[in-house]
This record gives structure tokens, C-alpha cells and sequence, in this order.
């Protein structure tokens, strides 16, 4: 096993024994504020550690097919994804997809929250585009993406296990892009299944590809933008 194979195995192992059985059984993802500050570091460590052996060093340029697909988020550090860790009324967030599509340049996030009990499902949906940054002054890409987010979509599937098709969505509204700058990404690490990344807010993202078909950017949000 070469060294990649062993810090990938290792980052991904530890991820999966920090999720309770309540995070298995949703599919959610877990963030640094579930966890004591060595726990966190440590993740930190292994991640970096990945990072130095990333196989795709400009992977925009030379790998940006690996991009297209459906990617499930396994760990993050950014302020969006740890606010879902305190959803009130008894509310649990359980899978966070993004979901890219190359020919079109768009992806959406999509975080589904069900209830504990099983009362209710839903989820929270965020459209977006994005295109290649051309960075220091190259005229080529390297790991960084310039995003364009379009609009949220606030959604009820079902309520104690009725399917609820008037509220899939209930409400479609603007999503915010930060003021006076542009909303970026910046790929890290980029394999066949795992990719890490920053947000403009410096929160770290750990997701892996999944082969889930059922999720795709419809026509009729596309219609949308």
C-alpha cells in the first residue's frame, strides 16, 4: 500500500468512528464543533498530510473531469455546514450531496433534515454556477473556482410518512452572495472518489463520490437560473 492509499484509508477511517449511530443511520455529515480540540486536530493533521500527496496538483487543469458527479460530504469546518448541527424542534440533518455538472459549469447543494422521530423530511437545496479562475496572473486554471450561487429552495417531502408534493418546494427564494467579493472554492486534494477542499471562509470540506443516479440538476431548476 503506498503512502496516499494509507492517509486516505486513515482520514476516512477516522471520520467514520467519530459518527454516532444516529449519523450513520441519516447519512450526515460531522463537523469540528461535535469534537474536542485534539480530535479536531487531528483530522486536521491527517488532512494535510493527504493534501502534500495530492496526485492532481493543478487538478483544474488536468483533472477537472474528476469533478463531474455526485460527491457526498463527510466533514466540514464551515460556518453553513456546522449551523445544521443545531437545527431545533427535534430536527437532525442527515445526507449533504453536491452534485456538479461539467457541461453546464452549475451545481447544487442539497441538505436533507428529518425529524427524530420520523414526523417530518425535507430539505434545503442551493443552486449555483461556477467557472475555472485563471490565477496569478496565468491565463490557465489551477485549483480554484469562482462560484455564482442563484437560489435556495426550501422543501417538505413528507410529514409523518405522507408525501407532501404541494411543499416540494414550499419556498424558492435569492441565495445571498457575499458582498464585495466573490464566493470561491479551492480544491486541495482531488482523486477518482475524495475530494478536499476550502471555502472562502477558510472552512475545510472532506467529501467522497458516490454513485447515487438519483440526484441530478433537473431542467426544471436549470429553468430556473
Amino acid at each position: 500500500m503506498d503512502k496516499r492509499t494509507q492517509l486516505k484509508q486513515e482520514l476516512l477511517s477516522k471520520i467514520e468512528q467519530l459518527k454516532t449511530p444516529l449519523d450513520i443511520k441519516l447519512g450526515s455529515p460531522i463537523t469540528d464543533v461535535q469534537f474536542e480540540d485534539n480530535i479536531v486536530q487531528q483530522i486536521g493533521e491527517l488532512t494535510e498530510k493527504l493534501e502534500a500527496e495530492n496526485p492532481n496538483l493543478s487538478p483544474l487543469l488536468y483533472a477537472v473531469n474528476l469533478l463531474d458527479g455526485v460527491w457526498k460530504l463527510q466533514y466540514s469546518t464551515s460556518r453553513e455546514i456546522r449551523s445544521l448541527t443545531k437545527l431545533k424542534y427535534g430536527l437532525k440533518v442527515g445526507t449533504v450531496y453536491q452534485v456538479i455538472d461539467l457541461k453546464t459549469q452549475s451545481f447544487f447543494n442539497q441538505a436533507f433534515v428529518k425529524h427524530r422521530l420520523g414526523l417530518i423530511a425535507g430539505y434545503v437545496l442551493v443552486t449555483a454556477t461556477f467557472e475555472l479562475a485563471k490565477e496569478n496572473g496565468s491565463s490557465l486554471p489551477n485549483k480554484r473556482l469562482n462560484i455564482d450561487f442563484k437560489k435556495r429552495y426550501l422543501a417538505i417531502e413528507q410529514i409523518t410518512g405522507v408525501t407532501t408534493p404541494k411543499l416540494n418546494p414550499f419556498k424558492v427564494i435569492p441565495a445571498r452572495n457575499p458582498r464585495g467579493r466573490v464566493p470561491v472554492f479551492e480544491i486541495t486534494y482531488l482523486d477518482e472518489n475524495l475530494r478536499i477542499g476550502r471555502g472562502g471562509d477558510g472552512g475545510l470540506y472532506i467529501l467522497s463520490k458516490t454513485d447515487n443516479k438519483e440526484l441530478t440538476l433537473s431542467s426544471k431548476l436549470m429553468g430556473n437560473y
